[in-house]
C-alpha cells in the first residue's frame, strides 16, 4: 500500500462494464515525512471507500487492488481507505481537518 494525495476526479461516461458504480480519482504519492506533499506523476485510482480531493488516502495496487474493488474488474489501483491520522517515529505527521 502507498500513502497517496487525492487530487481530483476522472470523469468518464464510458466505463468497463463493472466499473460505472465507481468513481475514479486523480491520484499522487505522497513523499517523505509530510504525506500532503506530492513527488512523482499523477495516476488514476478507483474509489470504494467515497474519498474526496485533498484528503490523503491509501492505495492498493496490482492483485490487491482488484481484490479491493470486488475482483473482476480491470483495475491496478484502488483507494482502499482514507487517513485520519498519520504517525512517523511516535510524532503526528498528519492529521486530517
Amino acid at each position: 500500500m502507498q500513502l497517496a494525495k487525492v487530487l481530483g476526479q476522472v470523469v468518464s461516461t464510458v466505463k468497463e462494464p463493472g466499473l460505472e458504480r465507481f468513481t475514479l480519482l486523480l491520484v499522487q504519492d505522497a513523499s517523505g515525512a509530510d504525506p500532503e506533499q506530492t513527488r512523482g506523476p499523477a495516476y488514476v485510482a478507483v474509489d470504494v471507500v467515497g474519498a474526496g480531493v485533498g484528503e490523503v488516502v491509501l492505495v492498493a495496487t496490482g492483485g490487491a487492488a482488484r481484490v479491493a474493488a470486488g475482483a473482476e474488474i480491470p483495475t491496478d489501483r484502488a483507494v482502499i481507505a482514507i487517513a485520519d491520522t498519520v504517525i512517523r517515529a511516535g510524532t503526528v505527521s498528519y492529521r486530517k481537518t
